[in-house]
């Protein structure tokens, strides 16, 4: 993994963004997909994409200098050409075991609410530090990771980081920040142990055994 981005290292003779594409674009309601890449990736990533994913995609879009500023530039691009309506699936190309129920149970909060974030609880009890000594600490049960797809209104997502300043938006930390600070009601869906990112070695020996079963 040394050296290449993770969503372009090859497992079982396809890269990672490809075993991604192959999930999301089989989903029957996403309507079209468009990808966040350097130009230097493209040709590859159109040269390997799945059928359902070419019949489904939307163009490219140029990443920024953080991963808040690519999902904007990406919100950019499709924003001419959406509808009212429109709901917006955010998805790491590092999760390529992303199940089609997973998919279904957050777009199935947006009828409901403004968006779908799927986590899972943090088992161990989380403690806070100041100078270098305990300061306090999270109850187990109240504190969770975030997985995706997440799952969002397109207009009132798009308005959330619009309202970020250039610099407010290069400190964000999380995608889902700009939706919370701008009031929108997310509903938390549970997450699935398989849809892990693709962070370590390991990480890589677990989707191959995965993919094999």
């Amino acid at each position: 993994m040394r050296g290449k981005p993770k969503p372009f290292v090859s497992v079982q003779g396809k890269m990672i963004i490809t075993h991604c594409l192959e999930a999301v674009s089989a989903h029957p309601r996403i309507e079209a997909v468009q990808i966040v890449a350097d130009e230097e990736w493209r040709e590859r990533i159109y040269k390997e994409m799945p059928e359902a994913a070419l019949r489904k995609f939307s163009g490219f879009s140029k990443p920024g200098p953080t991963r808040q500023q690519s999902i904007f530039n990406g919100l950019k691009t499709i924003m001419p050409s959406a509808e009212k309506s429109d709901i917006i699936v955010i998805h790491e190309a590092t999760r390529p075991l992303v199940s089609q129920a997973l998919i279904s149970s957050c777009l199935e909060a947006c009828e409901k609410h403004d968006g779908g974030i799927p986590v899972l609880p943090v088992e161990d009890t989380i403690y806070l530090q100041k100078e270098q000594c305990i300061d306090s600490f999270h109850e187990r049960g109240t504190v969770y990771r975030t997985q995706t797809p997440e799952v969002y209104r397109l207009k009132k997502y798009y308005a959330a980081n619009r309202k970020l300043a250039p610099d407010a938006m290069g400190r964000i930390n999380d995608s889902v920040e700009p939706a919370v600070l701008a009031g929108m009601k997310l509903a938390i869906i549970p997450g699935e142990e398989v849809n892990f990112r693709i962070v370590t070695p390991i990480d890589l020996e677990r989707m191959e055994l995965h993919i094999k079963i």
